[in-house]
Parts: C-alpha cells; sequence; structure tokens
C-alpha cells in the first residue's frame, strides 16, 4: 500500500517528472528524500559530506567536566554526536539538562527534547546572529558558555558571544569530510539535463558540490538547473562558486525546503523544457 501511494504521489504531485538531487550527508538524508518523493520527484542521492568524530575527543570530554552555565548548540549534528560521546564515556543526558540550553533551530531543540533536555531559547530566524539577539539579556558577564559544533565553523558566534561578557568553550563535537563518490554519474546528468535542481544544505554541501566540478562545467548547466538553498549563508556560499540560489524558504528547515523546491516548479510551465528561469 505504501509503495502505491508512493508511486501515485510520483505521478500527481507538483514535483512529477522532476529529478532532485540531494547533497546532504546520507545519514541525515532520509526525511529530506521523501518530503521531495512524496511532492513526486525523483530523487537522485548525491551526498557530498559525511559526519564523523572529531579528530580528538578530549576538548569536547575537558569541557563537559568544566563548570559551564549554558550549553549553546548551533545543529542538530552536534546533538547526536554529543550524544554518541555521553554514551561511550557512560554519561547520562542529565548532565547537560541541568544546564540552561539553547538551539539554534526547531529541529535541534526536537533533537534535544527527545533526550529530556529543554530547550530555553530558540531564535525565530535559524541562524548565529539571530540566536545572539536571543541569548541577549539572558547570558552576560560570569557566564560560561559550552559550544560543541562542527570542526572549522564560522566563528560569528563565539565573537559576539563574547562581546556580550561570556567566557566561550568552542570544542569540536564532529567534522565533516568530503565525499565523491558516484561523481561521474552526477557529471553526467547534470551535463545531458538529466537534472532539475540541486539542493544544499549546509556550507560545506555547497563548497564540496561545486568543487566537484570545474567552473567551465558549473557555468555550462546554469540555467538549466535550479539551486535551492537551505538560507542565506548557504545561498552565500554557493554564489562565490558562481551558483546563484533560486530557491530558498523563508523557514530555514528541511520541510520548508521541501515545501519551497515544490512551489518554485509548480509555477513553472511544463512546456518550457526542464526548468525555465524567473522571468523567461
Amino acid at each position: 500500500m505504501a509503495m502505491a501511494r508512493t508511486a501515485r504521489a510520483m505521478r500527481a504531485g507538483p514535483l512529477a517528472g522532476r529529478t532532485i538531487v540531494v547533497t546532504r550527508a546520507a545519514a541525515q538524508a532520509q526525511r529530506f528524500v521523501q518530503l521531495l518523493e512524496e511532492a513526486g520527484a525523483r530523487v537522485v542521492q548525491a551526498p557530498t559530506i559525511a559526519i564523523e568524530p572529531p579528530p580528538s575527543w578530549e576538548p569536547l570530554d575537558a569541557a563537559l567536566a568544566a563548570l559551564v552555565t549554558w550549553v549553546v548548540f548551533t545543529s542538530v549534528n552536534g546533538v547526536l554526536m554529543l550524544g554518541k560521546r555521553l554514551t561511550a564515556r557512560g554519561l547520562a543526558w542529565a548532565a547537560v539538562g541541568r544546564k540552561r540550553i539553547a538551539a539554534i533551530g526547531p529541529a535541534t531543540a526536537e533533537a534535544l527534547a527527545e533526550h529530556g533536555v529543554r530547550v530555553e531559547v530558540v531564535p525565530r530566524e535559524f541562524r548565529a546572529e539571530a540566536l545572539v539577539e536571543g541569548l541577549r539579556g539572558a547570558l552576560g558577564p560570569g557566564d560560561r558558555v559550552l559550544l560543541p559544533r562542527a570542526r572549522e565553523t564560522r566563528d560569528v558566534l563565539v565573537v559576539e558571544l563574547r562581546r556580550l561578557g561570556a567566557a566561550v568553550s568552542e570544542v569540536p563535537a564532529y567534522q565533516t569530510k568530503r565525499v565523491e563518490n558516484g561523481v561521474e554519474r552526477l557529471r553526467g546528468a547534470l551535463a545531458s539535463g538529466g537534472v532539475d535542481a540541486v539542493t544544499f544544505t549546509s556550507s560545506s554541501t555547497a563548497r564540496n558540490f561545486a568543487e566537484l566540478f570545474s567552473e567551465g562545467e558549473r557555468l555550462a548547466w546554469r540555467g538549466r538547473v535550479a539551486v535551492a538553498s537551505i538560507g542565506p549563508i548557504t545561498a552565500a556560499t554557493a554564489a562565490e562558486y558562481g551558483l546563484a540560489t533560486d530557491v530558498m524558504p523563508s523557514e530555514y528547515t528541511i520541510p520548508a525546503l521541501a515545501r519551497a523546491i515544490a512551489d518554485y516548479f509548480s509555477r513553472l510551465p511544463r512546456s518550457r523544457g526542464r526548468r525555465g528561469r524567473r522571468g523567461d
């Protein structure tokens, strides 16, 4: 029955006949793929990143043992990898839950709630700058903040929290690794016009995807392939490689991105080929 429903959706949904590339890490892509397929899309999974443990757990272990006032989570990955480390050390989430907690968005907050952790601050706009504003007035001089996050990430959050007077311990809870499996198959599909849209759910997916191709290749299929970015930071990274974003939701979440892609293609006349640009 489920397979029959999926088949009917693929024939009738707003993305029927469209091929969408998902570059998200394979372990995290299931929900996004499901939403796109329910809208009728044929999804090509081409993960450009994999989530791995940090080079060393020592900084995170030391931070967990330290006296901190706040723990600030900037991604679901941070929650997942911290959870794995707690389990490996025989520790419970209760030790974290006793701190004051902030999360960058609802998905991260939901991941924490699954462990019984109450989130005190979630910004209305899911980006570092908005998270700082949400914490303004809630923390200040004397507060110690643990920031478990990706290795080599944007430092705006650290800088701004320190400006509020907090002592910030930024520690790597995971790192992203470039994945290049299946690039030749993807190259052929892009060159032949067999792809309608490429999706980016983080700056690292956009960067790693773009660097798989030459500038000439990227230019060759721009105008035929829509670029869908989850938010402005990701869109800015894509733009550095000449990949202007065509689709971006107002809410920077996976469900919102899937809806925005469906809305975008539902407005395009199917008689105009695989895509068409706005204003064509």
